[in-house]
């Protein structure tokens, strides 16, 4: 019976080790999402300075061709 003290902490371990690795698997899916987000809205943001670049550069391209004239 002097064992059984040990098996219930064993036991009581494993039970807060699997509770601990179940929040955490939701916190890294929280932060998984988080990521995806940030990394498509920064896609976004980039894309549209490419095309605004792209039109200024068309613009001032545009503009010269007219002062040479």
């Amino acid at each position: 019976m002097s064992y059984l003290p040990s098996i219930a902490l064993a036991v009581a371990g494993l039970l807060l080790l699997f509770v601990l690795l179940i929040k955490l698997r939701r916190v890294l899916r929280v932060l998984t999402h988080t990521m995806s987000m940030v990394a498509t809205n920064t896609r976004k943001r980039t894309g549209l300075l490419r095309a605004r670049s792209a039109a200024l550069r068309v613009a001032i391209a545009e503009r010269r061709g007219l002062e040479d004239r």
